[in-house]
């Protein structure tokens, strides 16, 4: 265990409803891993990993991006298999044949890249986790009202009739952890479950988490909110390498005690310059209202703004409230009538695609990094051509220049430490947290007069996020306008220069962020726009 600790926090003190519950004297661990080791082509995963996990038990387990937590609990839940090593459940040896066995031993998972087919519905996509109605689960013609129900009493709202491909990110969360619910698991694995979900969502997750644990179920809780992890959980294995390097009480550590025992050294927070001077227009969106792209989306209504050279403007927001329209309005996936609802450069670019838009010199991260960012079975090599072809002249006259792409691909491997086994790496080969880094590093080393990401530090650890937040920054002092979009306050308030609000379809006037409150904004998420703007007027 670590203790004495000379950076623990000595004011901090763990909310009751953390404290772990009362367990029988003599009751074995619910899970025990020993010498657990996985190893793949160049690169060692897990490296003689033990831990245990008591029933009832809320435990952390924390690592930066690639340090083997993924690998590990995807064993747990047998999608994976050990290389050696032995796994005890309830004290008695297990070996699990697959996620179905998993689930029979009382095994959930709520995965990072979410495991749902789009075309099915969200009532169609939890019946295909759940037993038979011959085996014990619920009929079809129950599970809708099943599911209501499970999400009203754990304030995760779904409609089990919509399609997948229609729900936002945060959505698409709901139902994996739903899904789990259903299941009434006795160990409930969350792999990053908050990262696209608003502190209020959040919050309201643990509430659960709190329940269930109170209830008797174990958690075992992946995330790289260090502060969410002292709120919630009571012990906490730390990986490096692949490697066990600590066990601790997380509510006796710091934030930067846990950075410590993960990367070796406590982040660095982004460095902004101060006062600066902002460029032209680059880009313009002008009186800009589109339909919603499916029958429970989100209809874009009058949406102006304007984005410098030289700035960073951030867009909060809940989930669903408008951004998937707006990005894809401003990619150009999505086209409207007008030609200049979209200006590059003062040029009219409404009614024109993403491939032009790259042309003119914007880049764009989308929010789903596995199928939209990125085509998860072809190369990082291959996946760097698509967007980087024209800018970084990786093919010409249709013939491509493996050497330059390559170089391209090692250089933002480099540039942005993204953990792989190299170049030829299929993309659904890495963590979460590593494609994330690739994704945002492909766009930015190209070098835009135009940024516009989405979610930028989805899923990425400490050091990470903040590298990324410092390379966004570094772009908008050359002198490119960057638009982020993200669900993470404290990363909005630390990067833009100005925030605007999502609500409702609907874009607040972006204001200086010195002069916005956690407050107003919250207020104005909660589509209350024009009070937010009477106020500070």
């Amino acid at each position: 265990m670590v203790t004495d600790n000379p950076n623990t926090d000595p004011a901090f003190t763990a909310p009751a409803s953390a404290a772990p519950p009362s367990r029988a004297p003599g009751t074995p661990d619910l899970l025990t891993l020993t010498d657990i080791r996985k190893a793949f082509p160049a690169v060692v995963a897990n490296d003689d990993v033990s831990l245990s996990i008591k029933s009832a038990e809320i435990h952390a387990l924390l690592g930066e991006n690639g340090a083997g937590k993924s690998t590990l609990v995807k064993m747990i839940y047998g999608v994976l298999q050990p290389d050696s090593g032995d796994m005890l459940w309830e004290g008695e040896p297990v070996h699990l044949t697959g996620p179905s066995d998993a689930r029979k031993h009382g095994i959930g998972m709520v995965f990072q890249h979410f495991s749902l087919f789009e075309a099915l519905t969200v009532a169609e996509n939890i019946e295909l986790a759940l037993p038979s109605p011959g085996e014990g689960g619920p009929s079809r013609a129950d599970l809708p009202d099943l599911i209501r129900e499970v999400s009203r009493k754990y304030g995760l709202p779904l409609e089990p009739e919509r399609v997948v491909h229609d729900l936002s990110v945060g959505e698409r969360q709901r139902i994996e952890i739903v899904r789990c619910l259903l299941q009434e698991p006795k160990l409930l694995i969350m792999d990053e479950p908050t990262s696209v979900l608003t502190p209020q969502e959040a919050e309201q997750l643990f509430e659960t988490l709190r329940r269930l644990s109170a209830e008797g179920c174990a958690i075992l809780y992946i995330s790289h909110k260090l502060q969410e992890i002292r709120d919630l959980c009571e012990v906490a294995t730390v990986l490096r390498g692949g490697k066990v390097v600590a066990h601790c009480d997380p509510r006796t550590e710091s934030t930067q005690s846990l950075a410590r025992m993960m990367i070796g050294a406590a982040p660095k927070p982004p460095d902004r310059d101060g006062a600066k001077s902002l460029g032209p227009v680059r880009f313009e969106i002008r009186d800009l209202s589109q339909p919603a792209l499916s029958a429970f989306g989100v209809a874009l209504k009058n949406i102006d703004l304007k984005l410098h050279g030289g700035e960073i403007v951030g867009v909060a927001g809940v989930a669903g409230n408008g951004q998937n329209e707006l990005m894809a309005a401003l990619i150009g996936e999505v086209r409207g009538d007008r030609a200049d609802a979209i200006l590059i450069d003062d040029r009219p670019f409404g009614r024109i695609g993403p491939r032009r838009r790259r042309v003119a010199g914007a880049c764009f991260v989308p929010e789903e990094r596995m199928g939209h960012a990125t085509a998860p079975d072809m190369s990082l090599a291959e996946n760097s051509l698509l967007s980087a072809s024209r800018r970084m002249k990786l093919a010409r006259s249709g013939w491509i220049d493996s050497a330059k792409r390559d170089g391209f691909t090692t250089e933002v491997i480099e540039q942005f430490n993204v953990k792989t086994r190299g170049t030829a790496a299929e993309a659904r080969s890495l963590s979460g947290g590593n494609l994330q880094k690739f994704a945002v590093g492909r766009e930015i080393a190209q070098k835009p007069s135009i940024l516009i990401v989405n979610q930028p530090t989805w899923g990425v650890d400490a050091g990470s996020a903040a590298a990324i937040q410092q390379a966004l920054l570094a772009l908008a002092a050359d002198g490119a306008a960057v638009l982020a979009i993200s669900q993470d306050l404290d990363e909005l308030f630390a990067i833009s220069d100005r925030i605007a609000v999502m609500a409702d379809g609907r874009l607040s006037e972006a204001v200086e962020t010195a002069k916005l409150t956690v407050e107003e904004i919250g207020l104005m998420m909660g589509g209350h726009l024009e009070q937010a703007e009477a106020a500070r007027a």
